[in-house]
């Protein structure tokens, strides 16, 4: 335990420096999807360039292809925030059912298995399944934010609680405190955008053009 201790501790003080970086644009991310502002795919796409680095760095695979995904998403999330929509002046806040909720959960998680099971048997990944788990639901995810669905908020709860331990482990504890504010605010985001959701529905003007 005490070697573990001290290999870990060894592990952060090397990564700590790019790590603040990375959380701080990951912070400054999510304050900003909040209030669906422009600006937070900018700083999405600061924060991918340094964990990419970061997870490949501590045999995260997944997680760092992950995030070569997610930036590649901020531009597609910037994009159809600024025109996307049926008049060009960006998305509207969505809804999906929950039988459409129950699908991709089910499907996301047989591809996750599968894709763990391989990482796990060909690979060098640490934790293959749980990694696996995460990225693949937060691949599906962060569509959903792209597209402004109401729900997105409640998967990332989930992936967050998860990817804590995954962090954990790693000694990336910079990273495992940011996803523990990102749980709480999460749970906000989801509870202002489902509110704002009813205000869009009952206004149709109301909210757009948020920068």
């Amino acid at each position: 335990m005490s070697e573990w201790w001290a290999q870990a501790n060894e592990q952060a003080h090397a990564l700590t420096g790019w790590e603040a970086m990375a959380v701080l644009l990951a912070i400054a991310y999510l304050l900003l999807a909040m209030r669906r502002s422009l600006w937070c795919w900018p700083a999405a796409a600061g924060s991918t360039v340094i964990y990419m680095a970061l997870f490949w760095h501590v045999a995260l695979l997944m997680e760092s292809v992950l995030n070569f995904y997610y930036l590649l998403m901020a531009g597609y999330g910037f994009w159809q925030w600024r025109f996307g929509g049926d008049r060009g002046a960006g998305l509207a806040l969505t809804r999906w059912s929950w039988t459409t909720h129950l699908v991709i959960i089910a499907g996301t998680t047989a591809v996750a298995l599968g894709l763990g099971y391989l990482m796990d048997t060909r690979t060098h990944a640490d934790l293959a399944y749980l990694d696996a788990l995460t990225t693949c639901f937060a691949v599906v995810t962060t569509v959903m934010v792209a597209r402004k669905v109401v729900e997105n908020w409640l998967y990332w709860v989930v992936i967050d609680l998860v990817s804590i331990y995954l962090y954990l482990e790693k000694g990336l504890y910079l990273t495992s405190g940011l996803f523990l504010f990102y749980v709480g605010m999460a749970a906000l985001a989801y509870l202002q955008w489902r509110d704002q959701h009813r205000k869009e529905q009952s206004d149709p003007n109301w909210g757009l053009g948020c920068a």
